[in-house]
């Protein structure tokens, strides 16, 4: 018979219990708002170069900021003819306010501030 190593043992079972548990997160509505075709979605990013560029340097100083919350890091950054949607979970109003100023920092011309601060 062969012996099983008691790590291995551990992890499944810790995977296990991880994947057993359930969420809270009801996100229907916000599905639902988005299948309307009025708000951008991330499909919705443009390919045009300098819309990438801006997205792009806009998600590297969110990443890089130290003070934000990973939910603020995960936020959706889209671009499309220099204007710049973000949409997503926050923390706080501080993050909302420091994500919108990354935005045009990036050279964005304008920002359409969707974030949400999540309620304790």
């Amino acid at each position: 018979m062969k012996k099983i190593p008691l790590a291995l043992i551990l992890a499944t079972a810790l995977a296990t219990h991880a994947f057993g548990q359930s969420s809270d997160t009801d996100n229907t509505a916000n599905n639902a708002r988005d299948r309307d075709g009025e708000t951008l979605t991330p499909i919705d990013q443009s390919n045009e170069p300098a819309d990438l560029k801006i997205t792009a340097e806009a998600r590297k100083m969110v990443v890089a900021d130290d003070d934000l919350s990973m939910t603020a890091k995960n936020v959706k950054i889209i671009t499309v003819a220099g204007v710049v949607t973000l949409r997503g979970p926050v923390e706080s109003e501080a993050e909302k306010t420091a994500i919108a100023k990354y935005a045009k920092k990036a050279g964005a011309t304008s920002v359409t501030n969707q974030l949400e601060i999540n309620k304790p």
